[in-house]
């Protein structure tokens, strides 16, 4: 029973990092949106936005199965990050420095989900498959993104 009662508790764990990690991009791509003027980059983020929803509604579905209650970021954190980005783009919206922006948080992600693999390697495969796909995903971004440096 202790082993089931491990694995469930890195299962919440690791899907709370997950949803925490793709809700965190999809509000930094929401904030960033009004400030792109290049339309290729517009594009890149419509795409990764789609993306990053999958992943989240993935976590939402498997959570939901397996009765597990994951909470989205808190509205501390999210003030932080909305004021963050509207403070770093108020003197500079050029295409690059978006792209940096876009890039650090990231490598933000790609940390978070590292460091969840490592922190929560009792989760099931179900949730780490879904972990690796965010990593993935992310991986693919960086490699995106660093065309508009």
């Amino acid at each position: 029973m202790e082993n089931q009662d491990m694995e469930k508790n890195c299962n919440k764990l690791m899907l709370t990092a997950i949803y925490q990690n793709a809700q965190t991009a999809l509000q930094s791509l929401d904030n960033i949106m009004s400030s792109v003027k290049c339309d290729a980059l517009a594009s890149e983020i419509a795409n990764q936005e789609g993306e990053y929803n999958i992943i989240s509604q993935e976590c939402e579905i498997i959570a939901k199965s397996e009765e597990i209650d994951i909470k989205d970021n808190n509205m501390f954190e999210k003030i932080k990050l909305w004021s963050s980005i509207k403070l770093s783009t108020i003197s500079d919206k050029s295409t690059s420095h978006i792209a940096e922006m876009l890039l650090i948080g990231t490598f933000m992600g790609v940390i978070n989900c590292l460091k969840s693999q490592s922190d929560f390697a009792g989760a099931d495969e179900e949730v780490t498959n879904l972990l690796s796909k965010l990593l993935r995903l992310e991986e693919k971004n960086i490699e995106s993104l660093k065309t508009y440096l």
